[in-house]
């Protein structure tokens, strides 16, 4: 029996690890992948105290200091949370069930599909949902990346260190992205800009040869690719939330309170996932919940 199960094995759920460990409670990390979706940073230049770091090696860093002071971690998907007497019963993918007197949820978020014809056919054949994670796989080649946030202007300056071509592709005319980002992008002169243009099909025959937009761009609307990095923003992971009865927000999200505590008593939600902070998914915004989570669940115990 675990005082307390975090949910995710990324920023919040070893943020959380590393408090509920402190507080010393019996604690649980777990997940179906390790480093969540910080992993996928390139760089990561807004980490106080940290100038420059990889995402990889940020949530490394995050996972030797939960295990450090006590916390255990376990690499497997939750597929279910039910009540118990005591608390919760987790089933794992592999059958097994995990008894705890509480949870966090830190199920983060999962990349978005845009659903244009032609996106699921060339999936893994040219068509990817990380450009940080496979630029590396186009060097030398062409590629449009789709987006006009953070991880799409990121990931068009990543790509752009590799790749001959890229194509930034933007359905507006202003980026939603940091400036820093933008300011990288625009030095490199292997980047060309689409602005105002949508994505309606990927083309291709065994993998990716060419994307069509709504409209033409310097007099066709069709640009041959070599690959197609399609980052358009993520949906919050909340089928366990909403499994167990948790109120989501207006917008998806896992609905907390300024406690991180949910709608169902003692479970309790951090990053990503919930509706805390705006709904502005960061490394920084991912630990202050989670701290507070931890700090929410060691004053419920106490209470209990």
């Amino acid at each position: 029996m675990y005082d307390v199960t975090i949910i995710g094995i990324g920023a919040a759920g070893y943020t959380a690890g590393v408090y509920c460990a402190r507080y010393k409670l019996k604690t649980l990390i777990i997940g179906g992948e390790e480093g969540g979706m910080g992993a996928t940073a390139a760089d990561v230049g807004n980490w106080p105290g940290i100038e420059d770091i990889r995402g990889p090696d940020l949530m490394e860093n995050f996972k030797k200091h939960a295990l450090s002071l006590g916390a255990e971690q376990r690499v497997a998907w939750v597929k279910k949370i039910t009540k118990a007497k005591e608390g919760f019963d987790l089933l794992l993918d592999n059958g097994e069930t995990v008894q705890t007197k509480t949870v966090i949820l830190a199920t983060g978020s999962a990349k978005r599909h845009l659903g244009v014809k032609g996106e699921e056919e060339f999936s893994g054949k040219g068509v990817t949902y990380c450009a940080t994670c496979d630029a590396f796989f186009y060097r030398n080649k062409t590629v449009a990346v789709i987006g006009g946030g953070d991880s799409a202007v990121e990931g068009a300056a990543i790509a752009a260190q590799v790749a001959a071509k890229v194509y930034l592709i933007h359905r507006r005319k202003d980026f939603r992205a940091e400036p820093y980002w933008v300011d990288r992008v625009k030095a490199r002169d292997n980047v060309t800009f689409v602005l105002e243009r949508q994505l309606v099909e990927v083309q291709g025959d065994q993998k990716v040869k060419a994307i069509k937009l709504d409209q033409p761009f310097e007099g066709s609307d069709t640009i041959n690719v070599d690959g197609v990095f399609i980052e358009v923003g993520s949906i919050p992971s909340v089928d366990l939330a909403k499994d167990i009865g948790c109120e989501l927000d207006e917008l998806g999200f896992l609905k907390v309170d300024e406690t991180m505590a949910t709608t169902v008593p003692g479970i309790f939600g951090a990053g990503d996932v919930t509706s805390g902070s705006n709904h502005f998914a960061q490394f920084t915004t991912a630990a202050g919940e989670a701290t507070v989570a931890a700090n929410s669940v060691f004053n419920y115990l106490q209470e209990k």
